[in-house]
């Protein structure tokens, strides 16, 4: 079995970790979605719409709740043991879904997580669930790259980070230009990815491989 190690979080700050600010109750939340609604042009007092205030409140609960998570929490639990390997451990096309901090619109798509590990490893649902705890917050695109690096970078203290995010916006596809299809992707890569193009080139190879499945 291999051994596991748990890491205290308190030793571990989170990168961008916002600012905790004093939350409204959930009837003062629940009372700004009457008063959108009305500004909308309905009666939220109406049959169709007197239960809309508490579900759009239970819904951005769950659908935010990566500000109660931290990073941290995700990795608590490294493992030690690896065998001697020291190549590339990648995990590819992560669903996740987030907000967009300009319009609270969605955007969603995939996250692919590559590195190189040092003297310990996480376990693969563990990076799910940092892409999940940074993606379930008000967003943007290169933030939850950055956010998911530095995360991992932390934890981790690996050879070398490589994250690419593939997205869909609907802050393009609702309104504005209105380009339903329209992807968007950033990158970033930290370490031995950053510093050797070719390891660049190798990762970003297994993401095809991955799509010509």
């Amino acid at each position: 079995m291999d051994a596991y190690r748990d890491k205290p979080a308190a030793t571990l700050p989170t990168p961008s970790e916002p600012a905790r600010i004093e939350r409204p109750s959930r009837e003062e939340a629940e009372e700004a979605v009457r008063t959108l609604i009305s500004w909308a042009g309905d009666d939220p007092s109406r049959g169709g719409l007197i239960d809309t205030p508490a579900r759009v409140v239970r819904a951005y609960d769950e659908i935010l709740r990566g500000y109660r998570e931290t990073a941290e929490t995700a990795l608590d639990r490294t493992f030690d043991d690896v065998g001697g390997y020291d190549d590339i451990v990648l995990v590819r096309d992560i669903p996740f879904y987030s907000l967009c901090e300009h319009h609270m619109l969605p955007f969603f798509g995939r996250a692919h997580i590559g590195y190189f590990p040092t003297d310990r490893v996480a376990g693969l649902s563990k990076l799910a669930r940092v892409v999940d705890g940074f993606a379930k917050r008000l967003q943007t695109q290169e933030r939850l790259t950055t956010n998911i690096v530095g995360a991992l970078e932390t934890v981790l203290a690996p050879r070398g980070v490589a994250v690419m995010i593939e997205a869909e916006h609907m802050c393009m596809t609702m309104r504005g230009v209105s380009k339903p299809g329209a992807m968007t992707v950033t990158t970033q890569f930290t370490g031995a990815f950053r510093d050797d193009t070719s390891e660049q080139a190798r990762f970003l190879t297994l993401l095809r491989a991955g799509d010509a499945r």
